[in-house]
């Protein structure tokens, strides 16, 4: 059975996941509740001077009959005092000693993050993450994303939290900036042990088409949110492996956005990620998700031989490339299994209005009736020398593995745009003519 355990910036947890910053780790009874069903870190609900909530707070996007594919909220830092909050940090920590309970802090001055930050300390936290990222409400106040978006004024108030810090600092970013990896640079400057990515992100999930107010709504009034759940995974794994890729950055990260499964986990840390956090999916199905992630994943190590989650840290970074060195000269087609096809021809439709006409509608012609096909009814058929590889039939097709995409040998050398160019550049190339 692979090992776990992980050191993420020197805060270690006997796995890598993490309840995030949010409605899940608000209390020291649900830091317990997580620890007991077996999370192997708890980042605090965010810390500052209290605030008053509004209510109500969230609201959701659906896709069809699956619930919360993107969630988003209006809900502040904690309304808790500091005193409470940081009592029960020190009872939790105590209590679980060999589990990673993270402070998250949000002050406005100086002297506030000089003192949040040794009250942390001494309540006995592991480390501590500063939260640059709040979309909403904190940042009309100076706070939150209105420092993550502004790299200069991060890096400022990181070196202040530097000053006085005697554990470890990870610095929250935001994603409503144009390019995170120069917040990532600013807290790599200042002194921070890791950042931790991404929060959540600027959004409307809906308008209310009664009183034409967005939801959540507040006495006839919204607010812009912030947008989470698995809707802002693909965002949330771009911003990952950009600051994992650039060479200033290079800093442990604690991966946040949309993670629900261990495949899910798995990604983030093959982009990068040593540990990962989770919030929305916590809020969704509960605590005890993490069962099926940490089996989930120790499975998945095991079958790839790696002894540990360590080996699986940063796998897939290096094969992020610029489109400009891509091979222009490799090509994938499609296949289909008629074995399993069930004669939906979505693929078909899919392909004929919204891509490369490369599917053709034939008669059965001895192909296998796949589930619930109907005899004599027309089926796909991929036009093998007009499939560009676009991948979109087998996106579409309902089911798993029916439509699958396969290399084919075009026998022609690997050139790459850069190649392409180069060569034109000297002569050696004519441009190629636009398509008729």
């Amino acid at each position: 059975m692979a090992d776990l355990s992980i050191n993420c910036a020197g805060i270690k947890s006997p796995n890598p996941f993490w309840v995030a910053s949010g409605p899940p780790a608000n209390t020291g009874y649900q830091a317990e509740r997580a620890f007991d069903a077996g999370w192997g870190g708890v980042v605090w609900k965010t810390i500052g001077d209290p605030i008053v909530n509004v209510s109500s707070r969230y609201s959701a996007l659906n896709l069809g009959t699956t619930r919360m594919v993107g969630f988003n909220n209006i809900e502040l830092i904690s309304d808790r005092s500091p005193e409470t909050n940081f009592r029960e940090i020190a009872e939790v920590k105590k209590r679980w000693p060999n589990h990673a309970v993270i402070a998250s802090l949000m002050v406005e001055t100086r002297e506030q993050w000089h003192e949040f930050v040794k009250r942390s300390a001494d309540a006995g936290a592991d480390g501590i993450e500063l939260n640059f990222g709040c979309p909403h409400g904190m940042c009309e106040r100076g706070m939150g994303s209105a420092v993550g978006q502004r790299p200069e004024v991060a890096e400022k108030i990181v070196s202040w939290v530097m000053e006085v810090a005697t554990i470890p600092v990870l610095t929250k970013l935001t994603p409503n900036i144009t390019d995170v990896v120069y917040a990532g640079r600013a807290a790599k400057r200042a002194g921070s042990n890791g950042i931790s990515l991404i929060n959540t992100i600027n959004s409307i999930t809906q308008v209310n088409l009664d009183n034409f107010c967005p939801e959540p709504f507040v006495a006839g009034k919204s607010s812009h949110g912030g947008y989470c759940g698995p809707a802002v995974k693909p965002i949330a794994l771009n911003m990952v492996q950009n600051c994992a890729a650039d060479p200033e950055v290079q800093l442990p990260i604690s991966g946040i956005g949309g993670i629900s499964n261990w495949r899910d986990a798995a990604e983030f840390i093959a982009l990068g990620s040593t540990s990962v956090q989770v919030c929305t999916a916590i809020m969704h199905y509960g605590f005890r998700i993490v069962e099926d992630m940490a089996e989930g994943l120790s499975d998945y190590l095991d079958s790839k031989g790696m002894k540990s989650v360590n080996e699986l840290i940063g796998k897939a970074v290096p094969t992020l490339q610029k489109w400009e060195t891509l091979d222009l000269h490799y090509k994938r087609i499609a296949s289909i299994n008629y074995d399993k096809c069930i004669g939906c021809n979505l693929c078909y439709i899919a392909c004929e209005d919204g891509a490369h006409q490369a599917i053709a509608l034939i008669p059965p012609n001895g192909h296998g009736l796949g589930p619930g096909r109907v005899p004599g009814k027309p089926i796909p058929e991929i036009k093998e020398h007009e499939c560009v590889g676009c991948n979109l039939c087998s996106l579409v097709c309902p089911v798993d593995d029916c439509i699958t995409m396969v290399s084919v040998d075009t026998k022609r050398a690997k050139m790459s745009w850069s190649d392409y160019q180069a060569k034109v550049s000297r002569g050696e190339m004519k441009p190629i003519p636009a398509h008729p």
